[in-house]
């Protein structure tokens, strides 16, 4: 009995990184590193912080701004620049905001999951920043061409 114990071979689950999508993407019990080292390299986690989930939703809803106030400048005679939406725009006319959101979702998740990349936190802050801009601009430009003065 002893040599059967003995002559047993344990996996280490270490020798093999997390994968990006798994049981434990949504419950499991790692959130971050302890080790210094462990944080300094681009690794996956098994749970997502709450600004992270924050960020992404703020992405998700500037997205729908974006959107509507796309459709609301096309309405009042405003142009759309972006080649690939103007495309969408003109093969699913007023339902082109479900393939935006779709595609803008599944980039979303995809990024959700590699939280653990370096370059991560600047991604996310790049593309918020962005979104918001667009849709600042996108209100200016319904102020403006909404005015009476026109």
């Amino acid at each position: 009995m002893q040599q059967s114990l003995d002559r047993r071979e344990l996996k280490d689950r270490r020798k093999k990184p997390t994968q990006a999508w798994s049981f434990y993407t949504f419950f499991g019990r790692r959130r971050g590193f302890r080790r210094k080292s462990d944080q300094e390299e681009s690794r996956y986690t098994d749970r997502y912080s709450t600004a992270v989930f924050l960020l992404l939703i703020s992405i998700l809803g500037l997205n729908i701004l974006d959107s509507l106030f796309t459709m609301i400048l096309l309405d009042i005679g405003g142009k759309e620049f972006n080649p690939f939406v103007s495309s969408a725009i003109s093969l699913l006319g007023d339902k082109f905001w479900i393939w935006k959101f779709g595609i803008v979702s599944a980039c979303l998740i995809l990024l959700c999951l590699h939280r653990g990349l370096k370059l991560f936190r600047w991604v996310i802050i790049a593309i918020n920043s962005v979104y918001l801009l667009i849709v600042l601009y996108q209100v200016f430009l319904i102020i403006h061409l909404s005015s009476p003065a026109r």
